[in-house]
């Protein structure tokens, strides 16, 4: 039995994808910004067919980083790397590709975001 069987199907779903996609543990939430976060935006649209987690994340990354979203690259980019959809190479070509497109202050800030995140994986893969 797993940790959401006892929720309605849409929300287990969500919760489950949003572990997925995240990397971390989920717990169920309150109020209506939750509801759409877990039963719309991961139940339904991060498990339609046709593009993979790979696919939406490097779209997501693009978007963030054009819209100055640093808050959530700090989640979305080492959650792709934990998940092996991108790795040390495929971040770095990110940077400088966003360097130039979304502006050196943001590619920047997504540089230390991503180097960040390969120090701190191969710290763990030490231990």
């Amino acid at each position: 039995m797993g940790k959401f069987d006892d929720l309605p199907e849409t929300r287990r779903r969500g919760l489950e994808k949003m572990e997925e996609v995240y990397g971390f543990e989920m717990t169920d939430g309150v109020g209506d910004f939750f509801r759409y976060t877990a039963d719309h935006l991961f139940a339904d649209i991060w498990n339609r067919p046709g593009l993979s987690n790979r696919d939406r994340r490097l779209l997501l990354i693009g978007l963030l980083a054009g819209s100055g979203g640093q808050d959530v690259l700090t989640i979305q980019i080492p959650a792709a790397h934990a998940a092996g959809e991108l790795d040390d190479d495929a971040l770095r070509e990110i940077t400088i590709l966003m360097c130039h497109y979304a502006g050196w202050p943001m590619g920047s800030r997504i540089n230390a975001i991503v180097e960040d995140t390969i120090a701190k994986a191969a710290k763990k893969r030490e231990a």
